[in-house]
């Protein structure tokens, strides 16, 4: 039976996508939930899996062409024994015509077959490192734990672990036992090859994008910023003392992050301009508060948005952030969970930057640039006088749009983070 393979509906608002990469040529055989292709977005990049096994006979997408969803892009014949490839610009019925009558009496309809979304791999393992959905499902008929997983070393694209890794692996592995388990190399850079003293090279799909909203961002926005010192003190205590219990409740550590994303929803409350968007003349008031949160992955940016941010507790903000984090990091978020945002969050203080002015992520009128936390001399200020003491601070920026946000708005909205989170009731968090 041949199987059409239609490009999928990514999203809501997605009606196209692009073909970057086909990962099986017309002839190859291919497994059930083995990677066909990848394919980009105007949100995201996504490995699409095969949602059927049998050998690829037809590829109707050339790499860069943008198809609409719904369109077939290749077919697969379910039947190995029978399959053969279909040559370029050659119909299903020219190809039968050439096959015995005897076939045409026993003709089935070709179902039209959509992608499945993506299967949520272990938990465990998707902060550190992508599995495919076979690779996942040979390790767990195997009984191999998440450590032994990670010690496969991977040939394929960014020394991803593929199918025929895994069984190699699977055939040593009685004599690999009790050996010293390593951890991963991580995938090195690419190395542009020079021409003389220049090399060019093309930017791939999702840098084009980033590229193209960070230029319509500057010239649609009148970008200003205003900063502020922030003493991180009690919240870094408060970490220190409670992130091992945290760890062993939730199985991840206990961050800065949510502290700071709970003291600007509550200051997206009292300043519901800085929730807004525009459009030509118009205020867009936005009930709920969708905070866009700055996710650096292999590939570049990407900013997951946490929805209805005014309805989630501390811990519900602490869930919703490590799950969308770890599925960006590992290429599993849908486009829908990357729009939305009404005012977004870059945290680049992860990489021990101090300051640092973000691009106001549109539509939004607003991004908090957060800095690294760190052990600074300060003022403290007693009942006997003023002494000098050791604090650790954090520089928070705001970026706004002056077309809706004046300065004071802007330095009354950053003052407003700034008390949240200095005088956050930290005991009763949980």
């Amino acid at each position: 039976m041949i199987i059409d393979i239609v490009m999928p509906k990514m999203g809501e608002s997605i009606t196209e996508g692009t073909i970057l990469e086909w990962r099986k040529k017309v002839g190859e055989p291919i497994a059930l939930d083995e990677i066909l292709l990848e394919i980009g977005t105007d949100k995201v990049d996504s490995e699409i899996p095969s949602p059927n096994a049998g050998i690829v006979v037809e590829i109707l997408g050339e790499v860069n062409q943008v198809m609409d969803v719904g369109a077939v892009i290749a077919r697969i014949e379910t039947d190995s024994n029978q399959a053969k490839p279909i040559e370029k610009n050659q119909t299903n019925d020219e190809s039968k015509d050439k096959d015995n009558e005897d076939l045409e009496s026993e003709e089935v309809k070709t179902p039209v077959t959509e992608f499945p979304k993506k299967k949520t791999i272990n938990d465990d393992i998707t902060e550190k490192k992508f599995f495919t959905p076979v690779v996942n499902k040979i390790a767990i008929e195997n009984n191999i734990n998440n450590e032994e997983l990670l010690s496969i070393q991977g040939s394929g694209k960014s020394g991803r672990v593929t199918k025929l890794d895994i069984l190699n692996y699977l055939k040593t592995r009685n004599d690999s036992k009790g050996q010293k388990i390593h951890a991963p190399t991580p995938s090195k850079a690419i190395s542009p090859s020079f021409s003389g003293n220049e090399a060019v090279v093309e930017m791939d799909h999702m840098r084009k994008l980033i590229a193209n909203h960070m230029k319509e961002s500057i010239d649609l926005s009148a970008h200003v910023y205003v900063m502020s010192e922030i003493d991180m003190t009690n919240i870094v205590n408060f970490v220190k003392k409670e992130d091992s219990a945290f760890n062993d409740k939730e199985g991840y550590p206990l961050t800065y992050t949510p502290f700071i994303i709970n003291a600007c929803v509550k200051a997206l409350g009292h300043y519901p301009e800085m929730n807004a968007s525009i459009s030509d003349d118009n205020i867009i008031y936005h009930k709920n508060i969708n905070i866009g949160m700055a996710v650096a992955i292999e590939k570049g940016l990407m900013v997951p948005v946490l929805k209805n941010c005014e309805e989630l507790n501390f811990l519900g903000l602490c869930r919703k952030l490590r799950d969308l984090s770890t599925r960006a990091r590992n290429n599993q978020i849908i486009p829908d969970e990357l729009q939305g945002s009404t005012f977004s969050i870059s945290n680049f203080g992860v990489f021990n930057v101090t300051m640092g002015t973000p691009i106001i992520n549109q539509p939004n009128v607003g991004i908090l640039g957060v800095g690294a936390v760190k052990k600074r001399p300060a003022v403290i200020e007693t009942n006997e006088g003023d002494t000098i003491g050791i604090k650790s601070m954090m520089i928070l920026s705001l970026g706004f749009d002056h077309r809706l946000i004046d300065g004071a708005g802007g330095s009354k909205f950053i003052e407003m983070v700034r008390e949240n989170i200095e005088t956050m009731n930290l005991e009763n968090l949980f």
